[in-house]
């Protein structure tokens, strides 16, 4: 069990499962004596509306969590979303029930895909322009690991999950890459975190160069095992880069309810023993990795202080009538299950 300070930054709940969905991550935190964790928003069943609920039930009973819900599309292509259902009125309502930030999946190359339009069409630039107004921590899954994009490196689990790019209907990793640079130039300080290392691990100085031009711009140590790998084969270059700009890089695990106990786990302590020790412990090709041993400070800004300082050191608490409204207005995009769910719910808490 830790005993340092700690936020996971990257949890996700994707449906309500068999067990309560309220105590779900409980002995999670008990295990690792977690100080808090942030659960995100992913589209269930192609829709967020029943996941965002999902969370604001879950933070309303566990206040002391932290939420980052999703955009709810409508309408597909985007830029086909009701006027009163639009990206920044969601937005709106979302910050109004009480969530802590924006989660966007919109940048996966599947989800890329499916949306019909690049990550700065003109209906998501009106999002992007009140997060950076309003200083709101928005974190967004960009692209996937290179190799996904040619058949011959592709891994097996990769091709399983129907996360292979190689029949020219997907945009290229390099374009997907280009278009959230640019949601950084139009938008400069824009609070962003890009999970999953941006997945820059082959091209550092890429991130290098986005960390000096951008002063609010992060990315997430959540795994992707191959960034681990990368870590561990240029080890001492990571340990300069870790010591140099540990005010840019957050914790999280992506672990996910209903995920395997001992992976998820297996996978806080290797990476929390990366990052926070110096010993080490076997990781994604079964090598050994060696902590980097860096000195306390550094350790905290990536376990707990970069995160509180972009989303705050408590969370919000959540506004029971304008919950009860978004689920009133967006009860129409739930399934007859998800509402026999949800209404004894809102009968006894709302």
């Amino acid at each position: 069990m830790s005993t340092r300070k700690i936020i996971d930054s990257h949890l996700h709940i994707s449906k309500w499962g068999e067990k309560d969905f309220i105590s779900c991550f409980d002995e999670y935190c008990q295990r690792h004596n977690l100080h808090a964790i942030n659960i995100c928003a992913i589209p269930l069943n192609q829709t967020n509306v029943c996941n965002n609920i999902i969370l604001g039930f879950y933070k309303l009973l566990r206040p002391d969590t932290y939420i980052h819900g999703g955009i709810e599309l409508i309408k597909i292509p985007i830029d086909n979303m009701p006027s009163n259902m639009d990206a920044p009125t969601q937005y709106k309502e979302l910050m109004e029930i009480g969530f802590d930030g924006i989660k966007m999946l919109e940048g996966k190359p599947t989800e890329h895909k499916r949306i019909g339009k690049n990550l700065n069409h003109p209906s998501l630039n009106k999002l992007y322009i009140e997060i950076e107004r309003d200083g709101t921590h928005l974190l967004m899954h960009v692209n996937d690991p290179d190799e996904f994009w040619d058949v011959e490196r592709a891994p097996d689990w990769a091709v399983k999950a129907g996360w292979t790019y190689t029949d020219g209907t997907y945009a290229p990793y390099e374009e997907i890459q280009r278009q959230t640079i640019k949601i950084m130039e139009d938008h400069p300080n824009i609070s962003l975190t890009l999970a999953h290392f941006f997945f820059c691990s082959k091209e550092p100085k890429l991130l290098e160069d986005l960390f000096e031009k951008y002063p609010n711009f992060c990315v997430d140590l959540t795994a992707g095992g191959e960034m681990y790998v990368e870590f561990e084969r240029n080890y001492d270059f990571y340990k300069d880069f870790f010591n140099k700009y540990s005010n840019r890089l957050i914790f999280g695990t992506d672990h996910s309810y209903m995920c395997d106990e001992k992976y998820s786990d297996w996978l806080f302590n290797v990476v929390t023993t990366f990052i926070g020790t110096d010993k080490t412990v076997k990781s994604f090709d079964d090598k050994m990795l060696k902590g980097l041993g860096l000195p306390k400070e550094k350790v905290d800004n990536i376990f707990f202080k970069n995160f509180e300082n972009r989303v705050g050191k408590e969370p919000k608490p959540i506004n029971k009538k304008k919950f009860k409204e978004y689920i009133e207005k967006y009860s129409f995009a739930l399934s007859k299950d998800d509402l026999g769910k949800i209404t004894p719910l809102v009968e006894k808490y709302l």
